[in-house]
């Protein structure tokens, strides 16, 4: 069974308008994301696993010490699922649920707060990588970066990285941005919050993270299937 998962990008390219532009959004999703697929198709050809986002997800914590085509390409293609459906048009994007929102309050003092906390590990990651909201193995909130397409589901990872489920992802390789923004990370970090479906991320929280279990970007853990 071979991996899918581009379906998750949830509407069209022009949809997250003007905040992430179609163009980047067509390449992003594409090609850097259909190549993270790819690559870990060709990786796993004689695996017996079923392709599903249960099963990619259940990768995550080996993915480090299974090889590079797991670690590099299995981690693409995570990150880039949970990167899209947690993604609304500004319209939509709504706000934290109330149990979300407590959990936010108690770690960060309020939603700016943790848009303070969260904006600082994206312009802290050097280079290439990703920036993390997630649930500690003790229940609370906390904000990470990793570099390339590492997360914090992974363990053995040779740099110190806060163990988290994460729930919501920024992407800030400079192919997530560069078309629109150029060298202006600081402005794509600062328009993401924009077109962040907090009704997406409140359910990642209460169905999954809370509970310890890491989020399957699927249906039910955040998306789901939309004709481009």
């Amino acid at each position: 069974m071979r991996f899918s998962g581009l379906w998750l990008l949830r509407s069209r390219y022009d949809a997250l308008e003007p905040h992430i532009d179609a163009e980047t959004m067509k390449i992003h999703h594409g090609k850097h994301h259909a190549a993270y697929v790819a690559g870990l198709n060709a990786a796993i050809s004689k695996s017996t696993t079923d392709g599903s986002m249960t099963a990619l997800t259940s990768l995550q914590p080996n993915a480090a010490k299974t090889g590079a085509a797991h670690r590099n390409h299995g981690g693409g293609h995570y990150n880039h699922a949970l990167f899209w459906v947690n993604l609304a048009p500004a319209s939509g994007s709504s706000e934290p649920s109330p149990d979300l929102a407590a959990a936010i309050d108690d770690k960060f003092g309020s939603l700016d707060g943790l848009k303070e906390a969260f904006s600082k590990a994206a312009m802290g990651r050097f280079g290439s990588g990703w920036a993390w909201l997630g649930v500690t193995p003790q229940g609370s909130l906390s904000v990470t970066s990793t570099a390339n397409q590492d997360n914090p589901l992974m363990e053995g990872l040779e740099y110190s990285v806060e163990k988290l489920i994460p729930i919501l992802g920024l992407d800030v390789w400079e192919h997530a941005y560069y078309l629109k923004y150029q060298n202006r990370r600081a402005d794509y970090v600062s328009a993401f919050w924009n077109v962040v479906n907090w009704k997406k991320v409140s359910r990642n929280y209460e169905e999954y993270a809370k509970k310890g279990q890491p989020v399957p970007p699927t249906p039910t853990g955040g998306g789901h299937a939309v004709e481009l």
